[in-house]
Parts: C-alpha cells; sequence; structure tokens
C-alpha cells in the first residue's frame, strides 16, 4: 500500500508540474492573442496599435498543448484511493481548443518560407488534435453546431490534412503522410479535386517501395479488397488496372473494365482504359469506339482526345491504299481532334498533339499547303 502511494504522489506530482507549464505557456499565447484582439478593434475606430509577437503566440500555443497532452497522461492515473478524478484536462482542453486556430496562419506562413517542418509540425497538429481524446468534449460540441459553420470548418481541416500529409512524404513521414492523406480523403466536405487527389496519394504511397513481385501481389490484393468494398471507386480500380498491367496480365484488366462497363456503361475510366488496351492491339475501330465515348462523357479532357486522333491517323492510313478518299474523310475527323486538343492545351502541358496533328494535316492538305505549314510550325 505504501508503495503505491508513494507511485500515486510521484505521479501526481508530475501531473502538477506539467499543469503549471500549460498555465505558462498558455499565459504567453493568451497575452499575445488579447494583443491582436484589442487590435483589431483599434483598428476599426482609427487607433494606435500595439506590437503581437506572433510567432511567441504560436509556439506558445503549441507548446501549451503538448504539455497538457503530456499533463493528461498523469492527470487519467489513479491517485491513491484507487480513483481516476482528472483535476486539469477540462480547463485545458476548453482553453486549447480555440488556441489550435492559431496552427491555420503559422502552417501557412511556413508554406511562404518553405518550411516543411513548420508546415508539419503547426498544420499536423491542428489535424492531430481534431480527434484527439482529450478534446473530446470539445468535438462533441462542435459536431452540435450549425450545419454551414460545421461544413466551413471540416473543409478547412481537410485542406489542412492534405496539405499536411504532401509535406510529410516529401520528408520521408510516410505513415503519417498516408494518416494525413486519409483524413483528407475521407471527409466529404473537402473539395472533390483536393478529396481525390488525396486517395490516388494514399494508394500511391501503398505502391512504394515494392521489391518483388510477392510485394506487388500483396499490394494488389489490398487493393483489391478495398476496391470491394467501394465497388464505384474509380480511382481504385485504375490503381488495380495499373497493377494488372504491370504485370502483364491482360485478361485480368479487361475483365476488371468489362466489369465495370457492364454495371456502369458509360464509366469514363473504364471506357478510356479500354480504348488505349485496343490501341496497343492495333484496333483502331476498337479503339475509336471506347475513345469517341469517353470523350463524348468528358470533352475537355486533352489527352484523350489527343489518342483518338492517333487512332483516326492510323486507320486513316490503313485506309488510305484501298480507299483515298475514305481516307481523306477520316483524316479529317483526326484534324477535328487535334485542332481541339491545340485549343484546349495549346502549350502542350498535358497532351503533345503536335507532330500528330502536323501529319494529319499533311495527309489532308497536302505538303506544300500554308495549313500544312502552319500546323508544322505549331508543332515545335
Amino acid at each position: 500500500m505504501m508503495a503505491m502511494m508513494v507511485v500515486a504522489s510521484a505521479t501526481a506530482f508530475a501531473g502538477d508540474s506539467d499543469a503549471l507549464l500549460v498555465d505558462l505557456a498558455y499565459d504567453a499565447f493568451n497575452k499575445q492573442s488579447t494583443i491582436m484582439t484589442e487590435n483589431q478593434a483599434m483598428k476599426q475606430i482609427g487607433g494606435t496599435e500595439k506590437p503581437v509577437d506572433e510567432a511567441l503566440m504560436t509556439e506558445s500555443a503549441y507548446n501549451a498543448i503538448m504539455m497538457a497532452l503530456e499533463c493528461d497522461k498523469y492527470d487519467q492515473q489513479p491517485n491513491e484511493k484507487g480513483k481516476v478524478a482528472p483535476k486539469f484536462a477540462a480547463k485545458n482542453a476548453q482553453r486549447l481548443w480555440v488556441a489550435r486556430n492559431t496552427f491555420i496562419n503559422a502552417g501557412q506562413a511556413a508554406a511562404q518560407q518553405h518550411d516543411d517542418a513548420g508546415i508539419i509540425k503547426y498544420w499536423g497538429t491542428f489535424v492531430d488534435t481534431f480527434n484527439n481524446p482529450f478534446f473530446a468534449a470539445e468535438r462533441s460540441a462542435f459536431d452540435k453546431l450549425d450545419e454551414n459553420v460545421k461544413k466551413d470548418q471540416l473543409n478547412l481541416l481537410g485542406q489542412v490534412a492534405y496539405f499536411a500529409g504532401s509535406h510529410s512524404q516529401k520528408t520521408g513521414l510516410v505513415a503519417k503522410a498516408r494518416e494525413y492523406y486519409e483524413i483528407a480523403a475521407d471527409n466529404q466536405f473537402v473539395d472533390e479535386e483536393i478529396r481525390n487527389a488525396a486517395h490516388n496519394s494514399v494508394l500511391t504511397l501503398m505502391r512504394e517501395g515494392l521489391k518483388d513481385k510477392a510485394d506487388t501481389l500483396r499490394v494488389l490484393e489490398e487493393y483489391k479488397q478495398m476496391y470491394s468494398q467501394k465497388p464505384d471507386d474509380d480511382l481504385l480500380m485504375n490503381a488495380i488496372y495499373v497493377m494488372y498491367s504491370e504485370l502483364k496480365d491482360k485478361d485480368s484488366m479487361r475483365s476488371l473494365l468489362d466489369a465495370r462497363l457492364e454495371k456502369d456503361p458509360n464509366n469514363y475510366m473504364a471506357l478510356a482504359n479500354k480504348g488505349l488496351m485496343a490501341m496497343e492491339d492495333n484496333n483502331a475501330d476498337e479503339a475509336i469506339n471506347y475513345l469517341s465515348k469517353a470523350v463524348d462523357i468528358q470533352p475537355e479532357n486533352s489527352v484523350v482526345r489527343m489518342y483518338l486522333g492517333i487512332c483516326y491517323n492510323a486507320k486513316a492510313s490503313t485506309t488510305s491504299e484501298t480507299d483515298p478518299a475514305k481516307a481523306k474523310e477520316i483524316f479529317k475527323l483526326a484534324i477535328d481532334q487535334f485542332d481541339k486538343c491545340k485549343e484546349l492545351d495549346p502549350d502542350m502541358m498535358q497532351s503533345r498533339w503536335g507532330y500528330n496533328r502536323y501529319q494529319a494535316y499533311y495527309n489532308y492538305y497536302g505538303e506544300d499547303a500554308p495549313e500544312t505549314k502552319q500546323a508544322e510550325a505549331d508543332s515545335k
């Protein structure tokens, strides 16, 4: 019993010491935060503003939270009577929940300085603390907020999580990067573009460091298990397709796409990939069939348009010997696609349409036509 009391006393002392440090750090944060609030009022009435040490404010908030989390480890330990009676948790969580918001601007400032460590420190902590059990009461209150307010806050959280993941990945913190990406990918309030980018980053990280076929098959199986739970997930489908491609398993590639198109005949990704597979098999007619459907669904995608144009070029070339007039009609179809590529992607940043467009013009207008000369110039 005496030993238990000694341990309990030591634990209480450690908790009290950390609690004092939390108070000191929070007071330093609060002093600067108060000046900032007063300055906002002064600015509205044209009064004199006081200097704010934002670096001190941010670091103090960070230290206060880290110390509060450490304090809570001891605060949750049984006392000498064997009971858990936290003395500091509620007070610390309540005042530090709002202090977290300081990390948004701090992370942005770190980003402007290309400070990856600072970005991860502040944006990462903002995300980490959102679901930390220490802030359970604050999260419960947050969940009861007006839906529009909550939506904006969750959108912000998802964006911050994505960029925290990006910089964690950049610095080699793969496990942490995946954690942040998954938070962003699962956040329904984040912009679809960011959500998809985060999801794709998770899938990419899963493939990093594969050493042999056994590793590839292991990750492929993980993808397939995920896909069985989310059968409408096109990014997962594409990830599986890519791995089948690397394994040179064309039958599985084809079966995967056929199953998706049976369920969703207008699935863009499956149509595009079916078209590319047909291109590889030198089947221009089948490729044109699938790629045309894909272009109809996403007319702004210059890459798929370019491949469709290439297929028209190939078909026209094989037709020219037997039916020159028909071949010319097909070259015109190729020109239509390449001209649209030029309109969508004039600098060829996504689709290298230049030479293929020139080839179509050459065959349609002739070598010396001004249209052909211009197409040649455009290709360079």
